[in-house]
């Protein structure tokens, strides 16, 4: 009777089928350290572009979480530094301005593209340290984490502009047409940042001091910067110094943009574009050629 019953019994349904996966996720992606002396999967970095931003806006959420002025200290940090260029170098030691301008407007455009950079090398030279758990345990192109880095200080740099367009309704004045030239500079700008960014952000996994070696390189970068003085007053002979500095060409083409109605520095831009490049370019090979340790050592 009970045989029989198994018998009659229904059998449960077959469990459906799942569906066939997309083709993105049925890619087999094989890890394995490249022979090359230098390697840039630029289509893998395209792949994982939603990390970058999804990095970037964590990033931004970080650095204002909490804070009593919050994006207003985008705005706090140039102005009072074009407060005290203006009594220092233009007051007290008579170091004119450029383009006839007033010098606070002088001052502030230059300040723009280099908070913008100093920002940048403060961020992405912590930017693997301070994400050792990720890239210990999840694999993705470790060069996402220094580049997130460098965009989170674009919006500050935006908040910052708006403090200057406040300037040249004060002084009466209006960008020249030069103007759509500043995203050029501005690229300048981005590139070398990276490339220091990718130098100190590998060097800080292996040596831990190199955070507190950021602070003095970014005073000194100041100081070499033609920011509280035009490049019109250092002498012809010792200006491809200056221009070495890769920050010279971008600030002084940023005033040019903005505000000048001479003939640019087409020396100076040259030199720093040239250096500006040849840091993105080693600091790229350096970055590769050190990835493969950073799991290890970080």
């Amino acid at each position: 009777m009970i045989d029989a019953v198994r018998k009659r019994a229904p059998r449960p349904p077959a469990p459906p089928k799942a569906p066939p996966l997309p083709p993105e996720a049925q890619r087999i992606t094989r890890i394995k350290a490249s022979n090359r002396f230098f390697s840039l999967n630029l289509r893998e970095l395209w792949h994982y572009r939603e990390l970058a931003l999804i990095l970037a806006w964590r990033d931004v959420k970080v650095r204002y979480k909490q804070t009593g002025l919050g994006v207003l200290w985008a705005i706090i940090q140039p102005v009072v530094t074009m407060v005290i260029f203006t009594l220092i170098f233009h007051n007290a030691a008579g170091i004119p301005s450029e383009y006839d301008v007033p010098y606070a407007l002088f001052s502030y455009v230059g300040l723009l593209p280099w908070f913008y950079f100093a920002s940048s090398l403060t961020q992405s030279s912590t930017s693997l340290v301070g994400n050792a758990a990720l890239v210990t345990k999840v694999y993705f192109p470790r060069l996402l984490i220094p580049l997130a880095s460098i965009i989170v200080p674009v919006i500050d740099f935006l908040v910052s502009s708006t403090v200057l367009v406040a300037l040249f309704v004060y002084y009466g004045r209006a960008p020249h047409w030069h103007f759509v030239a500043v995203p050029v500079f501005l690229g300048m700008a981005l590139l070398t940042a990276l490339g220091v960014g990718l130098w100190l952000s590998a060097l800080s996994v292996r040596y831990r001091d190199v955070q507190y070696a950021v602070p003095f390189l970014t005073q000194f970068l100041l100081f070499t910067s033609p920011i509280p003085y035009p490049v019109g007053v250092i002498p012809q002979h010792v200006r491809w110094l200056l221009a070495l500095n890769p920050m010279t060409g971008v600030i002084d083409g940023v005033r040019w943009a903005v505000l000048g109605r001479g003939v640019p520095h087409y020396t100076v831009f040259a030199t720093s574009a040239a250096m500006g490049v040849a840091i993105l370019l080693s600091g790229l090979v350096f970055f590769r050629r050190t990835e493969r340790s950073f799991a290890d050592v970080i």
